[in-house]
């Protein structure tokens, strides 16, 4: 039989679904499957009951962080100002015992004392509300250790250990038969699931885009112009919260946002050239510089949106891409397989699609997709195929939420789009078609 499957990357909380599965009039068996973000038996109640549990600690903790910081600072004024409060003491018996001995200077003096312990009125109610605070985290507290010895009892009943283990089991096997389902054409494009709003209206964000690769940092790259610093977060989740980065100041800056991490190194296109870079992340040094020949640079042949996007690095599951174009080529898209080790372009494909009738542009399985536009509106209006060297126009919509669209990059591992749009970091799910010859291949 023939097995129809599409594959589509998943939200920060599902799991894998089956959202479909039917056998069409040649009896094909159509499926529809959503992978898994990192959480084994994600959905189980008890598994959002300690999540919440643990926000309720974690709030708690930070409580009584910021009260034990605050009555020490606190103390410390008192402190501060018992050596003053007692000489006012003094002074105010002294006065009223024998008034005369209080001079016009003295009165003066004695009042500007007075005006420096006033502030303590302040600290005071603070401690009355920071009294009740206390009441209301001790009963937190009462009721947190309720729940978890709640959910304790409850969890006695199930051997979760031996439950996770085949969760994992069987998300293992389905991960292998996603992988094995290997290239496929796009047909759909989701709405946008946006991450993160950061950095100016241009830039670049990306997950490194190797396959198969475990390393999970985020990078990102603010700007379209004489940029250096790419931050780099160790996981999804410090970059969507902006913490846990460090910063790479590279060696020459970049151009345009057309940059791709892979297998380790980021490949950019030096500003004012048409060189391409390799960056090795993790030993900080320049490994390679390779000048792209006769291809378009500082603005000669950009997208449609401008931002010396001339040059733009990509990678899909066959490899690395350079997508520029030349004078000779009359401005219309070039295809450049670029070999990730010498820098070298293997082979060409001219589309015969002009670069600045582009508003931007991804791999897939060999398959190069553009855009008619940045803006909103935008479709997937053209596609060629490296394979069969043969184009099409297509018609695949996909919701453009913020208006501008200065970075769109497909990642093979995770089979989403990224996108850089108007200072938002967004995600697309995107639906492949592919063709199993047989099960026991898949």
């Amino acid at each position: 039989n023939l097995f129809i499957h599409s594959a589509l990357y998943p939200g920060p909380d599902e799991g894998w679904q089956i959202y479909s599965s039917a056998s069409d009039a040649d009896g094909k068996c159509v499926c529809t499957v959503v992978a898994p973000a990192q959480t084994p038996c994600g959905r189980d109640p008890r598994s959002r009951q300690l999540r919440q549990l643990t926000e309720r600690v974690q709030n708690v903790t930070q409580s009584m962080e910021l009260l034990d910081l605050r009555t020490s600072r606190d103390l410390q004024y008192v402190r501060d100002s018992e050596v003053l409060l007692r000489s006012v003491e003094n002074r105010v018996k002294t006065a009223h015992s024998n008034p005369r001995s209080l001079s016009p200077k003295g009165f003066q003096d004695l009042k500007r004392s007075v005006s420096q312990l006033l502030p303590l009125l302040g600290v005071l109610d603070q401690y009355r509300a920071d009294a009740a605070l206390v009441i209301y985290l001790k009963e937190e507290v009462r009721n947190l250790s309720r729940v978890l010895a709640a959910i304790q009892e409850e969890l006695g009943a199930y051997d979760y250990e031996e439950l996770q283990q085949r969760v994992v089991l069987l998300e293992t096997r389905l991960q292998s038969c996603m992988n094995k389902l290997g290239c496929g054409r796009l047909t759909g494009i989701s709405n946008p699931i946006t991450v993160r709003a950061s950095g100016s209206r241009f830039g670049s964000w990306m997950t490194d885009a190797m396959i198969p690769s475990s390393d999970n940092r985020v990078w990102s790259m603010d700007g379209y112009f004489k940029g250096r610093r790419v931050l780099e977060y160790r996981t999804l989740g410090d970059f969507t919260k902006g913490q846990n980065f460090v910063v790479h100041l590279l060696p020459h800056p970049w151009a345009g946002t057309g940059h791709v991490v892979y297998n380790g190194s980021l490949y950019y296109n030096k500003h004012q050239s048409n060189i391409i870079v390799q960056y090795h992340l993790r030993s900080r040094v320049v490994l390679l510089q390779r000048s792209l020949g006769g291809a378009g640079y500082n603005n000669t042949f950009p997208y449609s949106w401008g931002g010396s996007s001339d040059i733009d690095l990509m990678a899909d599951e066959t490899g690395l891409w350079a997508i520029y174009t030349t004078i000779p080529n009359g401005g219309n898209i070039v295809i450049g397989r670029v070999d990730p080790q010498t820098l070298e372009v293997r082979q060409t494909w001219d589309t015969g699609f002009p670069k600045r009738s582009a508003g931007e542009s991804f791999m897939i399985c060999g398959t190069l997709y553009v855009t008619n536009s940045h803006l909103a509106g935008a479709k997937i209006y053209f596609a060629y195929h490296t394979n069969s060297s043969s184009y099409e126009y297509t018609d695949i919509p996909f919701h453009n939420q913020y208006s501008h669209i200065s970075m769109l990059d497909y990642n093979p591992r995770e089979r989403a789009l990224y996108t850089w749009n108007n200072g938002h970091q967004v995600l697309y799910n995107v639906t492949l078609f592919h063709v199993i010859r047989s099960f026991g291949d898949a």
